[in-house]
């Protein structure tokens, strides 16, 4: 009998090992990629309510705060971008759409966190005051396939890659239909519209 316990243990022991190893590569993967994991423990009580966006939500997920806040015109073109994606087998899902504010605040605290500074994060998260995604005008769309896909032909409905590092991060600008996408800024820091005013 106790060698069975222990053999149960010693099992118990390995999956956890196992998983931890998985969540451990997955972290550096999505690092990798450039996608930011949050860490549940520093959620509080934010959740849905507040935009963060459950796992495989796609454009047509109505049922999802983060995709059903997003300005009207945004999720049209998203929606016709991702069903004209679809015949070609490519697969859009949002990893962050609209923010409340205060999932917004948390993202920045823990970007500035990492990232040791407040003008380190503003490459990387905008303040809720200046946030695109708060005012429910930025969608983040993955896996990079499709987002690669969104790059590639994107700007036939109005939407556009703002930032080089942030190959994810799309915005509506309807006259790339007609003139192409606007010329790229490095990184949310450098845009005009996502600094703070100064008092």
């Amino acid at each position: 009998m106790s060698y069975s316990l222990s053999t149960r243990t010693v099992t118990r022991r390995i999956r956890r090992g196992l998983a931890a190893t998985a969540l451990a590569l997955l972290a550096a993967a999505a690092k990798a990629l450039g996608y930011r994991l949050l860490r549940i423990r520093d959620r509080g009580a934010l959740g849905v309510a507040d935009g963060a966006i459950p796992y495989r939500t796609t454009v047509f997920d109505d049922s999802v705060a983060g995709v059903a806040n997003l300005d009207p015109a945004l999720l049209a073109a998203l929606r016709q971008a991702a069903t004209d994606a679809a015949r070609e087998g490519v697969a859009f899902y949002v990893n962050s759409g609209w923010r409340s504010p205060e999932y917004q605040r948390q993202l920045r605290r823990e970007t500035v966190a990492e990232y040791g500074s407040e003008e380190a994060a503003s490459r990387w998260v905008s303040t809720p005051e200046t946030s695109l995604h708060v005012a429910g005008r930025a969608v983040d769309i993955g896996p990079p396939p499709s987002a690669a896909w969104l790059s590639r032909n994107g700007a036939a409905y109005g939407l556009c890659q703002i930032y080089r590092n942030e190959p994810w991060h799309y915005e509506l600008r309807p006259e790339a239909i007609v003139h192409g996408p606007p010329p790229m800024y490095a990184n949310p820091s450098e845009d005009p519209r996502t600094r703070r005013k100064r008092s």
